[in-house]
């Protein structure tokens, strides 16, 4: 991932460009980059689209929502799939079009599309002779 892409701290730690705030849950997050976009998956299964609210404003990328109580027919051997909040705020750079970007939930993986601005997608310079 490119530095301006999105922004890194000092140390160039990405984790430092994002904050969660006392959720119950974080969901994990990888993020990848191509000429044409970055792409988020974050994990959440048991989410429906309802229970997220994603929002874009003055450069910070932010995943906020709702696991509810998954009950099974019998009782719980192991639970780590708490329900409750989670909450995760990016850094994104001005290289990402805001206004382009889009969500798609399914089989518990969140997938957040975020175009590069023109500008900022590589093009190739046609070499002419003398």
């Amino acid at each position: 991932m490119t530095q301006t892409a999105m922004q890194k701290a000092g140390d160039g730690d990405l984790r430092a460009t994002e904050v969660t705030r006392g959720a119950t849950n974080t969901p994990r997050v990888d993020i990848l980059e191509n000429d044409q976009e970055l792409l988020l998956f974050a994990d959440m299964p048991g989410v429906t689209q309802d229970q997220v609210d994603i929002r874009f404003e003055q450069g910070e990328l932010t995943i906020h929502g709702h696991r509810g109580m998954v009950e099974p027919e019998q009782g719980y051997e192991l639970r780590e799939m708490m329900p409750g909040d989670f909450f995760r705020t990016f850094r994104i750079s001005e290289q990402v079009d805001g206004q382009q970007i889009w969500a798609e939930l399914k089989d518990g993986v969140l997938t957040l599309h975020l175009p590069k601005s023109e500008k900022a997608k590589p093009r190739k310079i046609a070499v002419k002779g003398a």
